[in-house]
């Protein structure tokens, strides 16, 4: 698995089977970014543009594909590599799932009727498709980008994550949802779910209450706490502490502040209390952590 950082954003590119991969582009800061990645012909591309925008430059930029806020590119071309040229538009999250189109091909020999592009007569032919991401592809795409997984299984998660984004990328029945939370089928309300993510994100020093937090969003309790849990994976405050966290501990690389300083930002009002979760999270403490990662 392979993570930069580059100027406030995080691009991790994992493959979690020979020659499949998957790549998450976290973008924050306010400027434009380019990804570029050599892809031969033997992959066929699946980008999922969760938010902001996306341009894909092909041919030397003779031509390109704009993808939208809650958008996905597929793209098919046997006959010619298409590497990855993308411009990334500020703010923006982008997954792309890269798959042999022989693996690909033998998920669906059997069924080639069902997906078009893959009848004998077409199957050396190229083929692009731009559609909207519906609202049970983007509950997978966001547990793929914010989840608790140990890194341990954190591979074994994404590829089946994967093959689930895959198979409701060709579902036909836009009615085939999760049973178990089906208030989420409407997509206003998960629009409402990663909303609270961004309030408790944007005042994590301060977070509101649960009950503050319904009331923002505009949601009840039970469906905020529910729908949080299926998208993120976790309870809203455990996804938080995760997050608070994380947060700390890239403060602490940095170098640019201590310790008290660092506890303050994420909430804690006194060391004490922040050294004790730092701990809890990552077996050891801030002081040790910045020796280490110094070293």
């Amino acid at each position: 698995m392979e993570e930069k950082n580059i100027a406030q954003s995080t691009f991790k590119e994992t493959q979690v089977e020979e020659g499949f991969y998957i790549l998450k582009l976290q973008k924050e800061s306010d400027d434009t970014q380019q990804l570029i990645r050599e892809i031969d012909s033997s992959f066929i591309q699946f980008h999922f543009c969760v938010k902001g925008h996306c341009k894909f430059n092909f041919n030397n930029g003779r031509y390109a594909f704009d993808v939208k806020d809650e958008h996905a590119l597929l793209l098919y071309n046997p006959q010619t590599d298409l590497p990855i040229n993308v411009d990334v538009a500020p703010k923006t999250w982008l997954i792309s799932v890269l798959i042999p189109i022989k693996k690909f091909h033998s998920l669906f020999s059997t069924e080639a009727n069902y997906i078009h592009f893959l009848d004998a007569d077409k199957k050396d032919k190229k083929y692009y498709d731009n559609k909207k991401i519906t609202p049970m592809m983007a509950v997978v795409l966001n547990q793929m980008l914010s989840n608790n997984m140990h890194k341990s299984i954190k591979k074994l998660y994404l590829k089946g994550k994967a093959y689930e984004l895959l198979s409701l990328y060709f579902n036909r029945s836009e009615d085939a949802d999760i049973e178990q939370c089906p208030f989420l089928v409407d997509e206003d309300n998960v629009l409402k779910i990663r909303r609270a993510k961004d309030i408790i994100i944007a005042n994590m020093a301060e977070p509101p209450s649960l009950q503050e937090l319904a009331n923002e969003v505009g949601l009840n309790i039970k469906k905020l706490k529910e729908g949080f849990k299926q998208i993120y994976g976790d309870s809203v405050f455990s996804f938080l502490f995760d997050y608070k966290m994380e947060y700390a501990r890239k403060l602490l690389e940095s170098g640019s502040y201590n310790v008290n300083e660092v506890g303050h930002k994420v909430g804690y009002s006194t060391a004490s209390h922040f050294i004790a979760a730092f701990k809890k999270k990552y077996g050891t403490t801030p002081k040790k952590y910045i020796l280490s990662s110094a070293g």
